[in-house]
């Protein structure tokens, strides 16, 4: 399993070529080499999963290259259940809404974190106990569900 993000809230204008590289080889690289050496390694019936975020299906401002450093993990997983699905390999992304973790508080306001709230069952964010069932299910008994994008965000967003 994939958890491996890093955000940036920052307008395009004002971001610079350092940061947008470094967004995407957190991103978008390590998702690509940890699915490539998962591929490698796992044995038949294998389960890959990857967590990407709710923003492939919204927008706001700020998240360029959060949310682009992320969008290529769906291709990524669509290829990767092609290529590794005759071993009973199944390849999954899960995007959760805004997560009440550390990692989303860094960069919100108060006043958008109530909006991010407002938009979700419960006019709450997203928990990490939302999303370790899926990741559970995925990981056993859901092996049918490949090359899926999972959005696990309580209404926040779908497509």
């Amino acid at each position: 399993m994939n958890t491996t993000g890093k955000v940036l809230r920052k307008p395009i204008v004002e971001t610079s070529e350092d940061e947008y590289d470094a967004m995407f080889d957190i991103n978008s690289k390590a998702a690509y080499f940890f699915i490539k050496e998962a591929g490698k390694h796992l044995r038949e019936g294998g389960k890959i999963i990857t967590i990407v975020t709710a923003l492939l299906a919204a927008f706001t401002d700020g998240y360029s290259t959060y949310a682009g450093g992320k969008s290529p993990v769906e291709h990524f997983t669509r290829a990767a259940t092609k290529e590794f699905g005759e071993r009973g390999i199944s390849v999954t992304a899960i995007a959760p809404g805004p997560m009440d973790t550390p990692f989303f508080y860094g960069q919100e306001t108060p006043e958008r974190v109530e909006f991010y709230k407002s938009q979700a069952l419960g006019n709450q964010l997203t928990q990490i106990e939302d999303i370790a069932p899926i990741v559970r299910f995925l990981a056993t008994e859901g092996w049918w569900i490949t090359g899926q994008t999972i959005f696990a965000n309580g209404g926040y967003t779908t497509r």
